[in-house]
Protein backbone atom coordinates (compact mmCIF):
# COMPACT_ATOMS: atom_id res chain seq x y z
CA UNK A 1 0.00 0.00 0.00
CA UNK A 2 3.00 2.49 0.73
CA UNK A 3 4.90 1.74 -2.87
CA UNK A 4 1.52 2.61 -4.52
CA UNK A 5 0.55 5.46 -2.17
CA UNK A 6 4.59 6.66 -2.96
CA UNK A 7 3.81 6.23 -6.81
CA UNK A 8 0.76 8.58 -6.50
CA UNK A 9 2.65 10.79 -4.99
CA UNK A 10 5.47 10.26 -7.16
CA UNK A 11 3.11 10.89 -10.05
CA UNK A 12 1.41 14.31 -8.53
CA UNK A 13 5.12 15.55 -8.02
CA UNK A 14 5.98 15.05 -11.80
CA UNK A 15 2.54 16.52 -12.50
CA UNK A 16 3.00 19.73 -10.51
CA UNK A 17 6.59 20.27 -11.66
CA UNK A 18 5.57 20.10 -15.08
CA UNK A 19 2.29 22.20 -15.26
CA UNK A 20 5.25 24.61 -13.77
CA UNK A 21 7.80 24.27 -16.11
CA UNK A 22 4.92 24.47 -19.16
CA UNK A 23 3.54 28.46 -16.86
CA UNK A 24 6.83 29.68 -16.66
CA UNK A 25 7.81 28.28 -20.29
CA UNK A 26 4.62 30.43 -21.89
CA UNK A 27 5.78 33.57 -19.68
CA UNK A 28 9.35 33.51 -21.13
CA UNK A 29 7.51 33.26 -24.40
CA UNK A 30 5.52 35.96 -23.30
CA UNK A 31 8.26 38.23 -22.50
CA UNK A 32 10.41 37.52 -25.11
CA UNK A 33 7.42 37.96 -27.81
CA UNK A 34 7.20 41.73 -25.75
CA UNK A 35 10.95 42.39 -25.79
CA UNK A 36 11.21 41.51 -29.65
CA UNK A 37 8.16 43.97 -30.33
CA UNK A 38 9.28 46.53 -28.15
CA UNK A 39 12.76 46.27 -30.42
CA UNK A 40 11.34 46.40 -33.21
CA UNK A 41 8.99 48.96 -32.36
CA UNK A 42 12.49 51.14 -31.27
CA UNK A 43 14.47 50.02 -34.92
CA UNK A 44 11.50 51.23 -36.51
CA UNK A 45 12.01 54.50 -35.72
CA UNK A 46 15.41 54.85 -35.54
CA UNK A 47 15.67 53.46 -39.21
CA UNK A 48 13.23 56.30 -40.02
CA UNK A 49 14.81 59.08 -38.92
CA UNK A 50 17.87 57.80 -40.00
CA UNK A 51 16.89 57.36 -43.36
CA UNK A 52 15.05 60.65 -43.56
CA UNK A 53 18.27 62.32 -42.01
CA UNK A 54 20.48 60.98 -44.58
CA UNK A 55 17.48 61.52 -47.79
CA UNK A 56 17.28 65.32 -46.73
CA UNK A 57 20.23 66.01 -45.53
CA UNK A 58 22.61 64.65 -48.07
CA UNK A 59 20.87 66.65 -50.43
CA UNK A 60 21.29 69.54 -48.69
CA UNK A 61 24.95 69.67 -48.53
CA UNK A 62 27.48 71.52 -50.64
CA UNK A 63 30.56 72.95 -50.89
CA UNK A 64 28.82 76.43 -49.95
CA UNK A 65 27.74 75.10 -46.47
CA UNK A 66 31.17 74.59 -44.78
CA UNK A 67 32.44 77.90 -46.34
CA UNK A 68 29.33 80.38 -46.38
CA UNK A 69 27.50 82.31 -43.41
CA UNK A 70 23.88 81.74 -42.88
CA UNK A 71 22.10 83.47 -45.40
CA UNK A 72 19.38 85.94 -45.66
CA UNK A 73 15.44 83.80 -46.64
CA UNK A 74 15.56 82.23 -50.72
CA UNK A 75 19.34 83.21 -50.92
CA UNK A 76 22.10 80.71 -51.14
CA UNK A 77 24.53 80.30 -48.53
CA UNK A 78 26.14 77.80 -45.64
CA UNK A 79 26.31 77.30 -42.33
CA UNK A 80 30.23 77.99 -41.75
CA UNK A 81 29.57 80.24 -39.05
CA UNK A 82 27.31 77.41 -37.11
CA UNK A 83 29.26 74.94 -37.79
CA UNK A 84 32.56 77.11 -36.44
CA UNK A 85 30.42 78.61 -33.27
CA UNK A 86 29.42 75.07 -32.36
CA UNK A 87 32.91 73.46 -32.74
CA UNK A 88 34.41 76.16 -30.46
CA UNK A 89 31.41 76.10 -27.47
CA UNK A 90 31.96 72.37 -27.27
CA UNK A 91 35.62 73.00 -27.00
CA UNK A 92 35.67 75.07 -24.33
CA UNK A 93 33.20 73.09 -22.43
CA UNK A 94 35.13 70.13 -22.89
CA UNK A 95 38.35 72.12 -21.65
CA UNK A 96 36.24 73.48 -18.64
CA UNK A 97 34.43 70.42 -17.89
CA UNK A 98 36.91 67.21 -18.25
CA UNK A 99 39.24 68.48 -15.69
CA UNK A 100 37.26 69.54 -13.15
CA UNK A 101 34.89 65.98 -13.54
CA UNK A 102 38.44 63.88 -13.50
CA UNK A 103 39.46 65.96 -10.67
CA UNK A 104 35.88 65.43 -8.32
CA UNK A 105 35.68 61.76 -9.67
CA UNK A 106 39.34 61.19 -8.37
CA UNK A 107 38.21 62.32 -5.02
CA UNK A 108 34.88 61.09 -4.71
CA UNK A 109 36.93 57.78 -5.54
CA UNK A 110 40.30 57.80 -4.17
CA UNK A 111 40.71 60.09 -1.08
CA UNK A 112 37.14 60.02 1.10
CA UNK A 113 34.63 57.43 -0.95
CA UNK A 114 32.90 57.70 2.09
CA UNK A 115 32.99 60.83 3.98
CA UNK A 116 29.86 63.12 4.27
CA UNK A 117 31.19 65.83 1.69
CA UNK A 118 31.44 63.17 -0.88
CA UNK A 119 28.04 61.97 -0.59
CA UNK A 120 26.87 65.52 -0.74
CA UNK A 121 29.13 65.66 -3.85
CA UNK A 122 27.05 62.72 -5.47
CA UNK A 123 23.81 63.77 -4.16
CA UNK A 124 24.38 67.48 -6.08
CA UNK A 125 25.89 65.27 -9.17
CA UNK A 126 23.04 63.24 -9.74
CA UNK A 127 20.45 66.36 -9.53
CA UNK A 128 22.59 67.53 -12.37
CA UNK A 129 22.29 64.36 -14.06
CA UNK A 130 19.02 64.17 -14.46
CA UNK A 131 18.18 67.76 -14.12
CA UNK A 132 16.97 69.70 -17.71
CA UNK A 133 19.39 71.27 -19.94
CA UNK A 134 16.94 74.12 -20.42
CA UNK A 135 17.36 74.46 -16.65
CA UNK A 136 20.61 75.09 -16.87
CA UNK A 137 20.97 77.53 -20.19
CA UNK A 138 18.31 79.43 -17.76
CA UNK A 139 20.40 79.29 -14.81
CA UNK A 140 23.23 80.99 -16.50
CA UNK A 141 21.26 83.30 -18.27
CA UNK A 142 20.53 84.56 -14.61
CA UNK A 143 23.99 84.38 -13.70
CA UNK A 144 25.79 85.23 -16.41
CA UNK A 145 24.15 86.88 -19.41
CA UNK A 146 21.57 89.14 -17.30
CA UNK A 147 24.80 90.20 -15.38
CA UNK A 148 27.06 91.18 -17.98
CA UNK A 149 23.68 92.10 -19.74
CA UNK A 150 24.94 90.68 -23.18
CA UNK A 151 24.69 86.99 -24.67
CA UNK A 152 27.95 85.59 -25.18
CA UNK A 153 29.82 81.85 -26.35
CA UNK A 154 31.66 81.97 -23.41
CA UNK A 155 27.60 81.93 -21.65
CA UNK A 156 26.60 79.13 -24.04
CA UNK A 157 30.73 76.97 -23.48
CA UNK A 158 29.81 77.54 -19.34
CA UNK A 159 26.41 76.15 -19.87
CA UNK A 160 27.48 73.18 -21.61
CA UNK A 161 30.80 72.56 -19.49
CA UNK A 162 27.74 71.71 -16.62
CA UNK A 163 26.69 69.17 -18.28
CA UNK A 164 29.62 68.00 -18.89
CA UNK A 165 31.35 67.71 -15.62
CA UNK A 166 28.45 65.43 -14.07
CA UNK A 167 28.56 62.84 -17.12
CA UNK A 168 32.74 62.88 -16.27
CA UNK A 169 32.14 63.09 -12.76
CA UNK A 170 30.32 59.76 -12.04
CA UNK A 171 32.18 58.07 -15.34
CA UNK A 172 35.61 58.92 -13.69
CA UNK A 173 34.84 57.63 -10.52
CA UNK A 174 32.83 54.34 -11.50
CA UNK A 175 36.28 53.38 -13.83
CA UNK A 176 38.74 54.00 -10.71
CA UNK A 177 36.16 51.92 -8.30
CA UNK A 178 37.01 48.56 -10.94
CA UNK A 179 40.84 48.91 -10.72
CA UNK A 180 41.88 46.01 -8.43
CA UNK A 181 42.79 47.04 -4.97
CA UNK A 182 46.11 44.99 -5.54
CA UNK A 183 47.53 47.54 -8.10
CA UNK A 184 47.14 50.28 -5.51
CA UNK A 185 48.33 47.90 -2.44
CA UNK A 186 51.53 46.73 -4.85
CA UNK A 187 52.50 50.65 -5.66
CA UNK A 188 52.25 51.46 -2.01
CA UNK A 189 53.91 48.36 -0.54
CA UNK A 190 57.00 50.17 -2.92
CA UNK A 191 56.61 53.54 -1.00
CA UNK A 192 54.74 55.18 -3.97
CA UNK A 193 53.12 58.70 -2.84
CA UNK A 194 49.34 58.54 -3.20
CA UNK A 195 49.18 61.18 -5.72
CA UNK A 196 51.64 59.29 -8.00
CA UNK A 197 49.56 56.01 -7.49
CA UNK A 198 46.52 57.89 -8.35
CA UNK A 199 48.53 59.08 -11.82
CA UNK A 200 50.90 56.48 -12.81
CA UNK A 201 48.59 53.63 -11.62
CA UNK A 202 45.01 53.43 -10.82
CA UNK A 203 44.35 56.37 -13.60
CA UNK A 204 46.48 54.69 -16.32
CA UNK A 205 44.08 51.43 -15.90
CA UNK A 206 41.38 53.56 -15.97
CA UNK A 207 42.55 55.90 -18.88
CA UNK A 208 40.48 53.77 -21.63
CA UNK A 209 36.92 54.29 -19.75
CA UNK A 210 37.46 58.11 -18.92
CA UNK A 211 38.35 58.83 -22.01
CA UNK A 212 34.55 57.02 -23.27
CA UNK A 213 32.75 59.31 -20.77
CA UNK A 214 34.42 61.88 -21.62
CA UNK A 215 33.78 61.32 -25.57
CA UNK A 216 30.14 60.68 -23.94
CA UNK A 217 29.55 64.09 -23.00
CA UNK A 218 30.89 65.43 -25.65
CA UNK A 219 28.42 64.16 -27.74
CA UNK A 220 25.65 64.76 -25.44
CA UNK A 221 26.45 68.69 -25.45
CA UNK A 222 26.96 68.31 -29.38
CA UNK A 223 23.16 68.53 -30.10
CA UNK A 224 21.95 70.66 -26.81
CA UNK A 225 19.69 73.61 -28.21
CA UNK A 226 17.86 74.66 -25.06
CA UNK A 227 20.77 75.83 -23.64
CA UNK A 228 22.26 77.72 -25.93
CA UNK A 229 18.74 79.47 -26.70
CA UNK A 230 19.59 81.29 -22.83
CA UNK A 231 23.31 82.34 -23.32
CA UNK A 232 24.87 82.59 -26.79
CA UNK A 233 21.32 83.14 -28.30
CA UNK A 234 22.64 82.98 -32.41
CA UNK A 235 24.53 85.26 -35.06
CA UNK A 236 24.11 85.06 -38.73
CA UNK A 237 27.53 86.49 -39.24
CA UNK A 238 31.20 84.39 -38.90
CA UNK A 239 32.90 85.49 -35.06
CA UNK A 240 35.55 84.50 -33.15
CA UNK A 241 34.82 86.51 -30.59
CA UNK A 242 33.66 84.63 -27.65
CA UNK A 243 32.43 87.45 -25.55
CA UNK A 244 29.83 88.36 -28.08
CA UNK A 245 26.46 86.19 -29.32
CA UNK A 246 27.85 82.96 -31.17
CA UNK A 247 26.05 81.20 -33.87
CA UNK A 248 25.92 77.31 -32.92
CA UNK A 249 24.65 73.93 -35.12
CA UNK A 250 21.54 73.09 -32.76
CA UNK A 251 20.05 76.62 -32.70
CA UNK A 252 19.98 77.23 -36.25
CA UNK A 253 18.64 73.83 -37.14
CA UNK A 254 16.02 75.10 -34.69
CA UNK A 255 15.68 78.32 -36.17
CA UNK A 256 15.94 77.18 -39.76
CA UNK A 257 13.63 74.15 -39.55
CA UNK A 258 10.62 76.62 -37.88
CA UNK A 259 11.27 78.72 -41.09
CA UNK A 260 8.78 78.25 -44.30
CA UNK A 261 12.12 78.88 -46.31
CA UNK A 262 13.08 76.14 -48.67
CA UNK A 263 16.81 76.61 -48.54
CA UNK A 264 16.55 77.36 -44.56
CA UNK A 265 14.94 74.16 -44.61
CA UNK A 266 18.01 72.35 -47.04
CA UNK A 267 20.55 73.57 -44.61
CA UNK A 268 18.43 72.86 -41.40
CA UNK A 269 18.48 68.81 -42.86
CA UNK A 270 22.48 69.18 -43.50
CA UNK A 271 22.94 70.82 -40.08
CA UNK A 272 21.30 67.63 -38.64
CA UNK A 273 22.91 65.55 -40.67
CA UNK A 274 26.41 66.83 -39.89
CA UNK A 275 25.43 66.58 -35.78
CA UNK A 276 24.28 62.57 -36.55
CA UNK A 277 27.76 61.98 -38.36
CA UNK A 278 29.34 63.37 -35.55
CA UNK A 279 27.40 61.98 -32.54
CA UNK A 280 27.70 58.32 -34.18
CA UNK A 281 31.44 58.66 -34.73
CA UNK A 282 31.89 59.53 -31.03
CA UNK A 283 29.62 57.06 -29.90
CA UNK A 284 31.62 54.34 -31.83
CA UNK A 285 35.00 55.42 -30.90
CA UNK A 286 33.48 55.01 -27.33
CA UNK A 287 32.88 51.81 -28.24
CA UNK A 288 36.09 50.83 -29.66
CA UNK A 289 38.00 52.15 -26.69
CA UNK A 290 35.89 50.14 -24.36
CA UNK A 291 36.44 47.12 -26.40
CA UNK A 292 40.15 47.41 -26.18
CA UNK A 293 40.41 48.05 -22.91
CA UNK A 294 38.51 44.17 -22.08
Amino acid sequence: MSTAQNLINAKALAETRQARFASRNRVNKIALTLSLAAMAFGVFWLVWILWETLRLGIGGLALATFTEMTPPPNEAGGIANAIFGSFVMVMLATFVGTPIGIMAGIYLAEYNPKGWLASVTRFVNDILLSAPSIVIGLFVYAVVVAYFKTFSGLAGALALALIVIPVVIRTTENMLQLVPPGLREAAYALGTPKWKVIISITLRAARAGVVTGILLAVARIAGETAPLLFTALNNQFWTADVSQPMASLPVTIFKFAMSPYENWQQLAWAGVFLITVAVLALNILARVLTRNKH
